[in-house]
């Protein structure tokens, strides 16, 4: 669908794998949907998360990026900066006097369940706090209390920083469940990330880098081996007088498989 002047609606489509989160800046033609821009989770890894990449914080993270990255390319970037400190408060873009309009676009949540906590509003809660318009409420955000109808902050920073980790991990410690913690927990054991304050720096640092450079990295070309050739993995081809051998030797194979059958 498109308003009146060909412009289009852009919609924020989040998607959940088993290893990776997917964001996208998508809108729709006749001839199908048009990614405008996107951001992984897996990308997280240059920003400095190494572990934890479908968890909500990294939802947050992902859908910061895919704000940032967004607005860079439109140009709007440096107008709309977002919140700078996320404290879980609800935030929403204004706009600014004399100057364009904020990016407005709706959140896709595809076929997800949209129950209260859920990861996907992680990705939601990065784009707005990342500077995108995206029209919402805080009913369905970690904190929000259904029988009260009050909505906590404190809770969803806890969520943002991925506190809510450390303090399970250091649940499974004292009832002594190595087992699980080996399981679940591995990868953070190995990086020494075991306590609140430990994780909160890391997605800390992770944001501001987030902030400072949202462009996607380039792979680097891996150089060949010492010899100067790549590996081949695919079979070298046979001459022909290898290949009439080849041929002899499957030929008195089958001979002597016959015979085999023919003695039983």
């Amino acid at each position: 669908r498109r308003v009146h002047g060909g412009v289009p609606k852009y919609r924020m489509v989040v998607r959940f794998t088993n290893k990776d989160i997917i964001a996208q800046i998508v809108y729709s033609r006749i001839e199908g949907d048009v990614v405008k821009c996107s951001a992984y989770a897996h990308e997280l890894r240059h920003y400095g998360v190494q572990v934890g990449l479908t968890n909500y914080a990294a939802a947050y993270c992902t859908g910061l990026l895919l704000a940032r990255r967004t607005l860079k390319l439109f140009g709007l970037d440096s107008i709309y900066a977002g919140q700078d400190k996320p404290d879980g408060k609800d935030y929403c873009v204004e706009a600014q006097d004399g100057k364009p309009a904020s990016f407005r676009c709706c959140l896709d949540v595809g076929l997800a369940r949209t129950s209260t906590g859920a990861n996907l509003f992680g990705a939601l809660k990065g784009a707005t706090d990342g500077g995108l318009n995206i029209p919402h409420g805080i009913k369905r955000f970690p904190g929000f209390d259904e029988e009260t109808q009050k909505y906590d902050p404190k809770v969803h920073r806890e969520r943002i920083f991925g506190r809510h980790v450390a303090n399970y991990i250091a649940e499974l410690q004292d009832e002594n469940e190595e087992e699980v913690l080996k399981r679940q927990f591995a990868n953070y054991l190995k990086a020494g990330l075991t306590t609140p304050d430990g994780i909160e720096a890391m997605y800390k640092q992770a944001h501001e880098a987030i902030r400072r450079n949202p462009d996607r990295q380039r792979r680097e070309k891996k150089e060949p081996p010492a010899g100067g050739v790549h590996k081949k993995f695919a079979r070298s081809k046979l001459t022909l007088k290898e290949q009439k051998n080849r041929v002899t030797q499957k030929k008195e194979s089958f001979l002597k498989r016959l015979e085999a059958m023919d003695d039983l």
